[in-house]
Order: structure tokens, then C-alpha cells, then sequence
């Protein structure tokens, strides 16, 4: 060997072992999942079950071979910005949220880590992703994105209070889904010749001048869920009963906390898919790659105790095809 060379050899050495023991750190490293909670530690508990529990049969197991960080919003939309920056700052490989306002915050916070949501209503009128079947960049997850949702909960609230007439929709106009979801039911509303009220709020103290705005205009409340109702859904839901309007909500939190009826699809089952998108995520697919999801499983809820505080009965033909039914 030459002299050139034997010393260009010794020199490079070194080099080596710490390439391979680099790539072998990356390789041994303990992915970690993020979880912007929009709500709260107890709201998330059941799809946190559903969510870790899929994990753990697709052989991902908290502790072991992934690490799941969860922070809890509380509702406050202040607070989503700061979460998904805290996020980004651990560097964790895959952010999950769900709700439009979450996954803005999650987005504009990063552009590279992978943002996976269930609960959003409709992620392309919202600049989540380019299209369904084509997300691009790196946002994805399960949409309740059905157009036909609102007009079947309408429906269902002229089936338990037939003397409807007036509706009034209760929604976060600063969530593009809410928006969209408000307009919906409005002309679901009007193709079964119902007058409409609309309640538009921005923050927790627009709920209860809204409600003594309200006296005798209405007869019925829809409720459009987001972050901020859900965390308020208790005090909707007794202001509702005080000025004897029966509820209908979007999911079975509300119907649980003394809504009359909800009718939406299973969070919990959503984000049973998104621990699958998790998944490939992990194994290496990109969230552009992944087609946004519709919800596959529906449930209407009715609240006979609340039913009963506000003088109505339920009929036989709606309590057979309820999924649920709370006494």
C-alpha cells in the first residue's frame, strides 16, 4: 500500500463507526405520536382507548415501541397554537388532533411532521388538504364530511317534536366546518319548511346572551359541534331544557350530557382508522399519499330522561333504530 494512501485509510477510519452508529441511533429510536386534544383529559379517554388499543394490534405499544405524548386544550382555542408548537418542539413524528381549528393550528405550526385528524367536517373547504382522494402535503385523516348528515338530523328532530316550526343553529362561525355545517342544516331546514335562526358564537361568553336572546323564537336547537360547544356542552344543554328547547347534536357526548337526541358518526371508531394511518406512517407512507376517509359507522342517541323534562315522547319507530337509548 502506498504511503498516500495507508495514511488516507487511518485517517478515514473513524469515520466509519460513527456513520453506522448514527444510522443505527435514527434506526433504534423510539417514535413518538402527539396528541393535541382539543378538549379534555376526560373527553379524550374513550378515544384514546380506541385510538392506543388499535396501535397496540397493529404492534405499536406505548412505552414500549412508540411514545405517545399527549396535551389537553381544555376547549380553548387559544391554546391550540401553543400545543402544536410544543409538539413540534419535542419533535414528535406524527401529530393527531381532530377538529378543524386544531389541525389549522397543527398545520400552520409545521409543514414537514404528519398531522393526522378524525372530526373534521370538511378539510378541503378548509385548506387542510388539497382534495380527498389526493391530501397532498402533510395533512390526513377520517372527515364527517356527509353532505345528507345535516338534513337526517333534522329529520329526526321534526320526528320527536312535531310541532316544529322555528329552528334555531347554534354553531363557532370561526370554524370553516361549522360555517359549512350551519348552512347545511339551514337548507335542510327550509326544505322541510322550517324558519331558521341563526346563533353565532365566537368564545364561551356568547352562550349564555345567545340563549337571553332566544326567548320565543325557537322551538328546536341544532347544536354544531367544535371544541369550544363540546366543552360547554353541559351549560348548552341546560339552558336548552330551562327555555324548554329539545337539542339535536353531533355526537353522543351531548345526547350523555342531557342532550335530547345526537346523531353523527363514532369518534371513537374514526380514530380507530387514524391509528391505522398512524401505521403506515410509521412503516414509511407519506400523509399526501393517504386518502382522506369517510366515517363508516353512524349513531343516533336519544335521551328519554331529557325527553321526559321537556314533555315529549319519543316514537316507537325512532327508539327502533336508535343505537342508544339513555334512562
Amino acid at each position: 500500500m502506498r504511503r498516500r494512501e495507508f495514511i488516507g485509510f487511518i485517517g478515514g477510519a473513524p469515520a466509519w463507526p460513527a456513520v453506522a452508529w448514527a444510522q443505527q441511533q435514527r434506526l433504534n429510536r423510539i417514535p413518538t405520536i402527539g396528541i393535541l386534544v382539543a378538549s379534555n383529559r376526560e373527553d379524550w379517554a374513550g378515544n384514546a382507548l380506541a385510538f392506543e388499543r388499535r396501535l397496540a394490534e397493529l404492534g405499536w405499544n406505548n412505552g414500549s415501541n412508540v411514545t405517545i405524548e399527549s396535551r389537553w386544550a381544555d376547549g380553548r382555542s387559544d391554546r391550540f397554537a401553543k400545543i402544536a408548537d410544543e409538539l413540534v418542539q419535542l419533535k414528535v413524528d406524527i401529530i393527531v388532533t381532530g377538529g378543524t381549528l386544531p389541525v389549522l393550528a397543527a398545520k400552520n405550526a409545521t409543514s414537514t411532521i404528519p398531522i393526522l385528524f378524525a372530526g373534521v367536517g370538511n378539510p378541503v373547504g378548509a385548506g387542510l388538504v388539497a382534495a380527498l382522494a389526493h391530501p397532498e402535503g402533510n395533512v390526513t385523516g377520517v372527515s364527517t364530511q356527509t353532505p345528507e348528515i345535516a338534513s337526517k338530523r333534522v329529520q329526526f328532530l321534526r320526528e320527536i317534536a312535531p310541532g316544529l316550526s322555528r329552528l334555531a343553529i347554534l354553531g363557532n362561525i370561526d370554524s370553516a366546518s361549522v360555517v359549512q355545517e350551519m348552512a347545511e342544516a339551514q337548507a335542510a331546514a327550509t326544505t322541510f319548511g322550517l324558519q331558521t335562526l341563526r346563533l353565532e358564537i365566537h368564545h364561551p361568553d356568547d352562550i349564555s346572551p345567545v340563549f337571553a336572546g332566544l326567548k320565543d323564537r325557537a322551538d328546536a336547537l341544532y347544536v354544531v359541534i367544535d371544541p369550544l360547544v363540546l366543552a360547554r356542552r353541559s351549560l348548552i344543554n341546560t339552558m336548552a331544557i330551562g327555555a324548554r328547547l329539545p337539542t339535536m347534536h353531533g355526537s353522543r357526548e351531548f345526547a350523555a350530557a342531557g342532550g335530547l337526541m345526537s346523531y353523527g358518526a363514532n369518534l371513537p371508531d374514526s380514530f380507530r382508522r387514524v391509528a391505522e394511518f398512524a401505521d403506515k406512517i410509521l412503516r414509511g407512507a407519506k400523509p399526501g399519499d393517504i386518502p382522506v376517509e369517510q366515517p363508516t359507522k353512524f349513531e343516533l342517541v336519544i335521551n328519554l330522561t331529557t325527553a321526559k323534562a321537556l314533555g315529549l315522547s319519543a316514537p316507537l319507530t325512532l327508539l327502533a333504530i336508535a343505537n342508544e337509548v339513555i334512562e
